[in-house]
């Protein structure tokens, strides 16, 4: 497959190191974070074709604009209207109950600059599917970047969360000072029990 050459090419290019578990055996959502940069996009590519995931992601809706909308839906692009965010987790909860199967890339830290919380919609989408999620990394202190461990959410936001937050506590990102941490804004409402 030419996707899989492509990837093994770049890999072997690369200073990048590709370090993974192996890739999940049923429909998944794929964390991708720490995501400070657009070159997180093509690491995200590398790791799907060189591993046989096929992926879906969520972009903003202008990506998909004019000559660049049937490549970026060609990559697996999903359009997403920030305006109206809930919207998309309907559509892609319809999508797998139709029965369509695919590994689903979220960047919960949503755009590549520091914010103070991570977006709920990849906790939303898992739970309402009752699809696993997969923890993508990119991790600049040692170059290396991949998938850690495949979770299930139990629906107790604070622990799913622990767990985690452990995971990607020595994740840098391409640029660190842009990281955000693993945290919800429902965590910090009183009983922590609900996702906004």
């Amino acid at each position: 497959m030419l996707r899989r050459l492509v990837s093994r090419v770049y890999w072997a290019c690369s200073r990048w190191r590709l370090v993974s578990e192996p890739a999940p055996d049923r429909p998944t959502v794929l964390v991708g974070a720490p995501h400070t940069s657009n070159w997180d996009f093509v690491l995200m590519l590398g790791i799907a074709w060189r591993l046989g995931i096929d992926v879906r992601w969520l972009g903003k809706k202008s990506l998909f604009a004019g000559w660049r909308g049937p490549i970026m839906r060609a990559l697996g692009g999903i359009p997403v209207d920030r305006s109206d965010p809930g919207r998309v987790v309907g559509e892609v909860v319809d999508r797998v109950h139709s029965g369509e199967v695919f590994g689903l890339v979220v960047t919960p830290d949503g755009t590549r600059g520091a914010n103070e919380y991570w977006k709920s919609g990849f906790y939303r989408i898992a739970r309402e599917t009752g699809m696993p999620v997969t923890l993508g990394y990119v991790d600049r202190t040692t170059m290396t970047t991949g998938l850690g461990p495949t979770i299930e959410l139990t629906g107790e936001v604070p622990a799913d969360m622990d767990r985690i937050r452990v995971f990607y506590a020595d994740k840098a990102g391409l640029r660190p000072h842009l990281r955000t941490e693993p945290r919800l804004r429902s965590e910090d409402v009183a009983d922590g029990s609900t996702i906004d």
